[in-house]
């Protein structure tokens, strides 16, 4: 599964993701609920933000129970981010094979498949792993945004400026979520060693998606996104740093280019030898 398709996938949960929560359960949520989600999932959440929150302040509670779930996620997004960087270091074989396979017929693409599978093998990338966390978060998200407009308390609860249950009025929140969004695309865009025109367009675009979406939810949901892609930045950079990755890689293509030049002095020198 290359990049583009896993985008691809991204968007298209995101769309999911508005679409099913334009058309959840308005009924309220309490320790009396009944079914699997509304008691073990919703109410869960409800009452692990209540747990977490400072003197009733629910916003805390939100910005508390975000960073457990991004802690609980930390060893998937280490298992994805591995991933990443096999995936990175064989692009030049990757490419390579595209160049050779680059007929459309089935016989040619069906190898190409196969070559592809067979380089995944070898490298131990999982084609899959970059979308685990995106499938994990969804239903996070959902649960959240149902834990908040099914909750009477949680949903009454205020924070700074902003009631939990409304939009954010000023659409701080917001831009401050779209801001954050940017600098993890940003980030992790400049470790790739090639870039086209669809990074640059997901890395533009996502902000966007995310400002509209936050200007339309509940606060409370802007929150979350605030401080989950603030926790993605600090995250890429401890993890995926791009910095240390394109050094790294600047380093190696130096010293395979100092040993063709010392491999070619030595060619010369032995043909010098025989002449001799």
């Amino acid at each position: 599964m290359n990049k583009k398709i896993k985008r691809l996938l991204l968007i298209l949960s995101t769309l999911s993701l508005i679409i099913v929560l334009s058309g959840c359960s308005n009924s309220a949520v309490t320790q009396n609920s009944t079914g699997f989600w509304d008691h073990y999932i919703v109410w869960s959440f409800i009452r692990a933000i209540q747990f977490l929150s400072i003197h009733g302040n629910y916003g805390w509670g939100i910005i508390f129970f975000t960073i457990a779930v991004r802690a609980i996620l930390l060893p998937l997004f280490f298992y994805q981010t591995k991933s990443m960087r096999k995936t990175m270091d064989i692009q030049p074989q990757l490419k390579a094979l595209q160049q050779k396979y680059s007929a459309k017929d089935l016989e040619t693409q069906n190898k190409l498949r196969e070559e592809q599978q067979k380089l995944y093998a070898e490298a131990g990338v999982n084609p899959v792993a970059g979308c685990l966390p995106l499938i994990v978060q969804m239903p996070i998200l959902y649960a959240l945004y149902q834990a908040i407009f099914r909750s009477p308390v949680l949903k009454t609860g205020s924070f700074l400026w902003m009631q939990l249950g409304d939009k954010d009025p000023y659409f701080i929140l917001p831009i401050i979520a779209a801001i954050f969004t940017y600098a993890t695309s940003k980030l992790s865009m400049m470790s790739q060693p090639e870039q086209n025109g669809m990074s640059t367009a997901m890395t533009l675009g996502m902000p966007v998606m995310i400002l509209i979406m936050a200007i339309n939810f509940p606060a409370a949901l802007s929150l979350y996104w605030v401080i989950t892609n603030a926790f993605s930045v600090l995250q890429t950079l401890m993890f995926n740093n791009p910095f240390k990755i394109n050094r790294e890689r600047q380093e190696k293509q130096q010293l395979a280019k100092k040993k063709q030049r010392t491999l070619a002095k030595a060619k010369r020198r032995a043909l010098k030898s025989k002449k001799k």
